[in-house]
């Protein structure tokens, strides 16, 4: 039914807005537009007093006490922000009314559209939800406190601004067309759900096509709605207290915490399906009442989590602010049930300590041995049956996540792991800072250092300049492979540190890095800088020292129960055979996903997919989309055009042979599909395989930019990325540049060139020295000097695919090295020659 304003606020009514609404929200930009419309249908209604202007619908239920004598009571499902403005637009016009000497028109106005003045207690027209009713009342009362520095406050002094800019004292009816636009010419739809309706159906539906609630909203409705007289005490009495201790967001975390602790494939984003389905089985106030409380229990131990300084044991306290600062929410289900076995009487802290300890273990030493993912939310989320009922808690929890796969790593397993994981790609960046930062905490420095500041740092550097290399190689054996010594040891824990300083560090060698690190307020770098020499038996050292800090500070599983089921090589193969089978028909993927998703590297992941037979493999594709040319069937069975296969199953093929993009799945989809979480960085050898040329060229660009800027030292600024093939680095030398090229077709390969743009003298000036140059160089050149072309060249190649994720790193480094070579080299060379030429 469309009606005026009038239609809507005259006669004895209440309109009630509900409890799961949300406060009042409208700001200045609503305010204003608003404002704006009424004054232009105001003027409009001066020649058509006709006129109106639809401002929307009105969907109202009705209240429980709908039929008491009295006012007429509804509940607002829909329209409550409209609604209160409007009225409080109407308040600011009554009191300007008074204040200038209109008391009649200011009494109509209040009377007829504010408040029901005949009626016992004088009950307004709208009533808001709790959180606003005391500043609407102190407006609608005209009370002292009007006016405040809420939204509702704002939106009242905000009108009561204009409306005094709008009062002309030389047009007597301004203000009386104002009224009238917004009581007679605003028109609203309004909609009633008849008696048999359910309120809080309306509401989904109406959430579903643009309110959008969040979850925790919905909940909050389909409980306080089945409350009926009770709704405002225990709203009072338990859901405003718990709000004010949780955000909205938290609060949806809440409840699907609360789903999680009863079904482990619980997703967040069911949380409402979930829990609804659930609470319809509760069928009486009572329950509903009994539920509402047992929710706002859980939400303390919520919010003690989310805030530990709310604990009063320190032991737990300090646990709690370590498993929240590790930022993996999937522990809170796990963490909720203990700390609620506490406050049952059925745990001591001390167990409470202990069991949080356990878990903090669990964490660091998965990372430690390169398990950070594997099962992780599977593990922890069926961990909470283990805890709810079991006698002690920290010693069912120890023994639960002992056993099985999941890769609580023993003693032992740490002591091997230091020497040989990449703790530097394991994780998340900031999980991996944590455990360097508490590995610090714990030698008791007396200086506090803020870990704000502080960035991990390679004290052997990533990137084997030749200083670098020279130092490195000193301390291996005759014919060692330097390049593979350094690519074995370099991610490993015992060469990684703390530093406040890192782009200072960079890829300066142990002895330019040895003062800075004496100097630190950090424990482990003073130890670092105690050695003479940084070479891999140093390194090593230091992992095994760490690995036993490691062992006493976070104590293991129950070797009793680990067994041997994770056999490093043979865990590595069942979890990449896990991952690959979760990969559906008709779709694809890469060896660098997969390798993404296991924690791993491409060429080793490709080496297990192609040697052992697991079901899917043959969905795993080169980057790009093409299928190897060596590819084989393991099954002895099997004979098929792998090509034919593939697209039997639905996956499209273009004319080059490539797999569609479309049909393309990365790391994160992998991963939700196996049920296991990747990092949020992604390593240095990740390309974009998968993408068009440009944006393979903007991806690879993109990793010289930041290998650049990370461990260049004569180059101040790198290019930024570029989908074209080539870059232009600046090196200071006026007509010349250091060139970064690529080349995409067969043999495909990587390009670094002085370019001199038109100064042929130069060039050849250069070249008569070429001898000398390539010396200073270490390696040959190509000297390009076309007739035909005003430009000349001296250009280093390097071949390889720089779209292969394996080669794509070691390809962008040689590019970053060179164009520093290039960048210490020409300059002289170019300096000596022109006064000459």
């Amino acid at each position: 039914m469309e009606t005026s304003f009038a239609g809507v606020l005259e006669g004895k009514k209440q309109y009630q807005v509900p409890l799961y609404q949300r406060v009042y929200s409208w700001g200045k930009k609503q305010l204003d537009q608003l404002w704006d419309d009424i004054i232009e249908l105001a003027a409009t209604r001066r020649d058509e007093p006709g006129a109106s202007h639809f401002i929307g619908s009105l969907v109202l239920a009705t209240s429980p006490d709908f039929n008491a004598v009295g006012v007429s009571k509804m509940l607002v499902v829909d329209g409550q922000q409209r609604l209160t403005t409007l009225t409080l637009l109407l308040a600011a016009l009554r009191d300007h009314l008074a204040e200038t000497g209109d008391t009649a028109s200011a009494d109509a106005i209040h009377a007829q559209y504010l408040v029901n003045v005949y009626d016992k207690g004088k009950p307004t027209k709208v009533l808001p939800t709790q959180a606003d009713r005391e500043a609407y009342k102190a407006v609608l009362t005209s009370s002292p406190e009007a006016g405040g520095s809420d939204a509702i406050g704002n939106a009242y002094n905000h009108f009561r601004a204009k409306i005094a800019a709008a009062d002309d004292p030389d047009d007597p009816h301004d203000l009386e067309e104002l009224e009238n636009a917004v009581i007679h010419g605003l028109a609203v739809v309004v909609v009633t759900a008849e008696a048999g309706d359910n309120a809080h159906r309306i509401f989904e539906s109406l959430n579903n096509t643009g309110l959008q609630l969040n979850q925790s909203d919905l909940l909050k409705n389909y409980l306080f709605m089945r409350l009926g007289e009770r709704a405002d005490d225990v709203y009072d009495a338990v859901w405003l207290p718990l709000e004010k201790k949780l955000s909205s967001g938290s609060l949806e975390l809440l409840f699907w915490l609360d789903l999680a602790q009863r079904d482990e494939r619980a997703k967040q984003s069911d949380t409402y399906a979930g829990q609804q389905k659930r609470l319809e089985k509760l069928t009486t106030p009572d329950q509903i009442e009994s539920e509402v409380r047992r929710i706002a229990a859980l939400g303390d131990v919520l919010a003690t989590i989310l805030d530990p300084s709310r604990e009063s044991d320190p032991a737990i306290r300090r646990r709690l602010e370590r498993i929240r600062a590790w930022g993996s929410t999937t522990a809170y289900p796990v963490v909720m049930t203990i700390l609620a076995r506490r406050a049952a009487g059925t745990a001591t802290s001390a167990q409470v300590a202990d069991a949080l300890l356990t878990l903090e273990s669990y964490f660091v030493r998965r990372i430690v041995v390169g398990r950070a993912t594997a099962g992780l939310n599977r593990s922890l989320l069926q961990a909470v049956s283990t805890v709810t009922d079991a006698e002690a808690v920290d010693l069912s929890l120890r023994d639960y996540l002992s056993q099985g796969r999941r890769h609580f790593a023993t003693d032992k397993q740490v002591r091997q792991a230091v020497g040989v994981v990449p703790f530097y790609w394991q994780g998340r960046a900031a999980q991996k800072k944590l455990i360097l930062q508490w590995l610090e905490e714990s030698y008791g420095a007396k200086e506090v250092v803020d870990p704000r500041n502080l960035t991990i740092e390679h004290v052997l550097p990533q990137t084997l300049t030749d200083a670098v290399r020279q130092d490195f190689a000193a301390g291996l054996p005759d014919h060692a492979d330097v390049a593979a010594e350094h690519e074995r040891i370099v991610h490993t824990i015992g060469n990684l540190t703390l530093t406040g300083y890192n782009s200072e560090l960079s890829n300066r060698p142990f002895a330019a890095k040895r003062a800075m690190l004496a100097e630190s307020g950090l424990r482990m770098n003073q130890e670092i800088a105690a050695h003479e020499a940084w070479g891999t038996e140093d390194i090593n050292g230091r992992g095994a020292d760490l690995a036993e800090k490691i062992i006493a500070l976070w104590p293991g599983p129950n070797e009793a129960l680990t067994g041997a089921s994770d056999d490093q090589p043979s865990g590595t193969r069942r979890l990449v055979a896990s991952i690959v089978a979760e990969i559906p028909a008709g779709r694809w993927t890469s060896y660098g996903e997969v390798a993404l998703v296991a924690g791993s590297y491409p060429q080793p992941i490709a080496a297990i997919i192609t040697t052992y037979l697991m079901q899917g493999a043959w969905r795993v594709l080169q980057t790009g989309g093409t299928i190897s040319p060596g590819f084989r069937w393991l099954d002895p069975e099997r004979s098929e055009d792998p090509r034919a296969y593939l697209e039997s199953e639905g996956l499209k093929f273009g004319d080059d042979g490539h797999a569609a993009t479309e049909q393309f799945i990365d790391a994160r989809e992998l991963a939700a599909l196996a049920g296991l979480e990747v990092g949020d960085e992604s390593p240095a050898w990740r390309a974009a395989g998968s993408r068009p040329l440009l944006a393979q060229r903007q991806a690879f660009f993109q990793t010289v930019h930041d290998l650049g800027g990370a461990t260049g030292t004569l180059i101040s600024s790198w290019p930024k990325a570029t989908p074209q093939d080539a870059v232009d680095v600046n090196v200071g030398v006026p007509g010349c540049a250091v060139v970064l090229s690529l080349a995409s077709r067969e043999p495909a390969a990587v390009y670094c060139s002085f370019y001199i743009r038109n100064d042929k003298a130069l060039f050849s000036h250069l070249h008569s020295r070429r001898h000398e140059i390539e010396d200073a160089l270490g390696a040959s050149l190509e000297w390009r000097d076309n007739p035909e072309n005003k430009s000349s060249q001296a250009i280093l190649r390097r071949d390889g695919d720089w779209r292969e994720e394996a080669l794509a790193p070691g390809l962008a480094q040689w590019l970053v090295t060179t164009a520093e070579t290039f960048a210490a080299v020409f300059p002289g060379y170019v300096e000596s020659a022109r006064p000459l030429v």
